[in-house]
């Protein structure tokens, strides 16, 4: 027996293999889960062909979380699947290329708004769409990024993950009474497809492995997919609104 025996849980963000939620819903399943993925846009096709190399090919439902019909119309697919649900993972980040670099003034409005509904209001959107299927309690689990400091070009989806950790607070008072926790990773950087659109990202793997006192692989997701395994199972039942880092203790050290 795994510690998701049985568990039902709805896992977005898979893209391609290397994506940190493919890792997630690899070993959710070898833990015991069932599991029904997400997808959006174009990715969607992508996303639908990346779930039959999971060990047990996983259902997929569109979800575009910038679509409102798409609240509801996941949800209906979700309970045709699975019935009930007992975890979800908020594994959905993007920012405008004006977002992201060397200048920060250089964002409109729009753009930041762009990242803002996709990269932290999402999260709010998850919880309307599936909360209405824990009707046994369960987990909300996001992957996030500390952003306690502002990183090098980073910029505007470093506000959106404050954000993102904002509302994973607050979801887990308005969520507390029916029994769903609500969590965040703070993850290392991790060599996968969203890490490309980040301008320096070679200099987040440069500092990381020579200041994380446990040491850190760019290439190694392994660590990242069993702490979401984790607090996506009963081992946690007392925690919620909080941030785990999960970066070789990177977060806990000076200049």
């Amino acid at each position: 027996m795994g510690i998701l025996d049985g568990k039902n849980i709805v896992i977005t963000g898979v893209l391609t293999d290397a994506s940190l939620a493919f890792g997630v819903a690899q070993l959710a399943q070898h833990e015991g889960a069932n599991v029904v993925l997400t997808g959006a846009g174009r990715g969607l096709s992508i996303t639908q062909r990346t779930a039959r190399k999971l060990e047990k090919p996983a259902p997929v439902v569109e979800f575009d979380v910038t679509v409102d019909e798409h609240t509801q119309s996941a949800r209906d697919e979700v309970k045709q699947h699975l019935g009930v649900v007992d975890g979800v993972l908020h594994s959905i980040g993007f920012a405008p290329a004006a977002c992201l670099g060397d200048d920060f003034m250089a964002a409109s409005w729009a753009d930041v708004a762009v990242a803002m509904q996709i990269s932290a209001y999402s999260l709010k959107t998850l919880a309307e769409s599936f909360t209405p299927l824990m009707t046994n309690g369960g987990s909300i689990v996001g992957l996030d990024f500390d952003n306690t400091v502002a990183w090098p070009a980073y910029n505007w989806m470093g506000v959106a993950k404050s954000a993102l950790e904002s509302t994973n607070r607050y979801l887990a008072k308005a969520l507390g009474a029916k029994q769903i926790r609500c969590n965040l990773i703070a993850a290392g950087p991790i060599r996968t497809m969203a890490a490309k659109s980040i301008p320096t990202f070679g200099s987040f793997e440069d500092v990381w492995g020579e200041r994380a006192p446990l040491g850190w692989n760019v290439n190694d997701s392994n660590c990242v997919a069993r702490s979401c395994v984790a607090m996506l199972s009963d081992w946690f039942p007392a925690t919620t609104g909080e941030i785990v880092h999960v970066d070789g203790g990177f977060h806990a050290m000076g200049a």
